[in-house]
């Protein structure tokens, strides 16, 4: 097994020696590639946070309205059940 893996070492070692690496041209092409496809993600991530944001507090208030509503429909059912029992005596 030894023996597999000096092998593959070795070759791995003349296939990065054959290819050579790549010139600054290419480099600082690849650079800037990675860059920009940096600055397009952070754009994207804050789009996403904010579209979340908003929705989060779209729910928020939405939950808010609802419950208000009820508490008014509460208070409303009570004060007629009250008039009643009062009509009642």
């Amino acid at each position: 097994m030894k023996k597999v893996l000096a092998l593959l070492m070795v070759a791995g070692m003349f296939s990065l020696v054959a290819c050579g690496g790549p010139t600054e041209e290419e480099t600082k092409a690849a650079e800037a590639a990675m860059e920009e496809m940096f600055d397009e993600m952070e754009e994207a991530v804050e789009e996403v946070s904010e579209e979340v944001a908003e929705e989060a507090t779209e729910e928020a208030t939405e939950e808010a309205t609802e419950e208000a509503t009820e508490g008014e429909e509460a208070t409303e059912e009570a004060t007629e059940e009250a008039t009643e029992e009062a009509a009642a005596e």
